[in-house]
């Protein structure tokens, strides 16, 4: 099993540079103008903040752009899945996106999906053996994420019956950071109840973003991984408490099922303007925003 991941496009309502002078729509396809070489891959993912604003036509303009790569390029009808962001809304996701878990032709391939009184995105499909289950971490309105109780009861249920060939766990916030400060602030706010929900099942590996950079871990004995964004990458270079992002495209590859799986490879776009500083936030700043976009905070 051949995973394309993908994260934090952050694409725009419109084909045009955001506030901080990127245009994610360009990234992207920087990106798969170097992945169009790829072959074998089984099924992409993208791990949330599809939309930077939650409109409608960014969630349209991914769709359309990863069908017609995978169609066209990597040559099949490969399934795509996408969860949601803390930069997602809910309502526009599954306007466009459905169940979040389509086949490249538009199909939505989704065999169980999550019934929730809070519209979330949960679902589950299967291919060739392995089951892909979609999460929903998104906190209306704030930065960090969270998996609700109904939501990790859902989950137990699923993981009761094991696929065969296990299981794969994709969405945005991590259960695990690095001592960076806002890592910490702005993760997965509950990983010892999604351990103890997916614990002694069958789950391979979690995948996840957010973090706008690669970072590897376990949680307890599954195997995580951080893919970079897709929009921008943060650059740990900086000094501590600060924060800098830089231009570059990234995207993994996730290999599943070889003897030494899981293994995971990053890719990097061929972007003239690679590593040119989009923004960058000193120790102040940084506090600033971690306070600013703690709880009761507005959508970052």
């Amino acid at each position: 099993m051949r995973i394309l991941h993908l994260s934090d496009t952050h694409i725009e309502r419109t084909d045009a540079p955001n506030a901080a002078g990127v245009n994610a729509s360009e990234s992207l396809r920087l990106l798969l103008t170097d992945l169009r070489h790829q072959r074998g891959v089984d099924a992409i993912v993208v791990s949330g903040d599809v939309a930077n604003d939650g409109a409608p036509e960014a969630y349209t303009a991914v769709r359309e752009t990863l069908s017609e790569f995978a169609l066209r390029e990597l040559g099949g009808n490969i399934p795509v899945f996408y969860s949601t962001g803390n930069h997602d809304e809910r309502q526009a996701f599954g306007k466009v996106l459905g169940s979040g878990h389509l086949d490249a032709d538009g199909t939505d391939r989704a065999e169980t999906v999550m019934d929730s009184a809070d519209s979330e995105r949960a679902a589950v499909s299967t291919v060739d053996g392995y089951r892909f289950v979609t999460l929903d971490s998104l906190v209306p309105g704030m930065v960090h994420g969270h998996l609700g109780a109904a939501q990790l009861d859902w989950l137990r249920e699923v993981l009761r019956t094991p696929a065969p060939r296990g299981t794969v766990l994709v969405f945005h916030h991590p259960p695990i950071t690095l001592d960076v400060p806002t890592q910490r602030a702005f993760g997965l706010r509950n990983p010892a109840e999604l351990a103890d929900a997916i614990r002694g099942a069958d789950v391979l590996a979690v995948l996840t973003g957010h973090f706008h950079l690669q970072i590897f871990g376990f949680l307890e004995a599954t195997p995580v991984w951080v893919t970079p964004g897709v929009v921008n990458r943060i650059d740990l270079t900086t000094r501590p408490g600060t924060e800098r992002a830089v231009r570059g495209a990234s995207a993994s590859l996730v290999e599943l099922g070889g003897p030494s799986g899981p293994m995971f490879h990053t890719f990097h776009a061929r972007d003239p303007r690679a590593h040119e500083t989009v923004y960058e936030l000193d120790e102040e700043q940084t506090r600033s925003l971690i306070t600013r976009m703690g709880p009761g905070a507005d959508r970052a």
